[in-house]
């Protein structure tokens, strides 16, 4: 049973950080694509970010400079570092991994929310 579990969330300033994580078990994350989307109250789900099995990244315009994504393939866990957070990145954020198209996988989500 594939899980993805996030977490890292919460409450910052503008201009600050952090980094959310995606637990998951089930699936070997080292060969799948894994991503990062996020959804502000109102909005569609948009993706944030991706990863490939080879480590290749690819990023929304809106967070180019200011968003990693990251694998740690030993914990089946990746990672977004978000730094100089903006009011708009305030979101629900979801993991996501597609295995096959009938099996898309997504978590829970996270809850950034970024005000002064």
């Amino acid at each position: 049973q594939v899980q993805l579990v996030e977490s890292g969330g919460g409450l910052v300033q503008p201009g600050g950080s952090l980094r959310l994580s995606c637990a998951t078990s089930g699936i070997m994350i080292r060969i799948y694509t894994m991503a990062w989307y996020r959804q502000a109250p109102g909005k569609e789900r948009d993706m944030v970010a991706t990863i490939t099995s080879s480590g290749i990244t690819d990023y929304v315009d809106s967070v180019k400079g200011r968003f990693t994504i990251s694998r740690d393939n030993a914990k089946n866990t990746i990672y977004l570092q978000m730094n100089s957070l903006k009011p708009e990145d305030t979101a629900v954020y979801y993991c996501n991994t597609q295995i096959t198209v009938a099996e898309n996988y997504w978590g829970k989500g996270t809850l950034v929310t970024v005000s002064s």
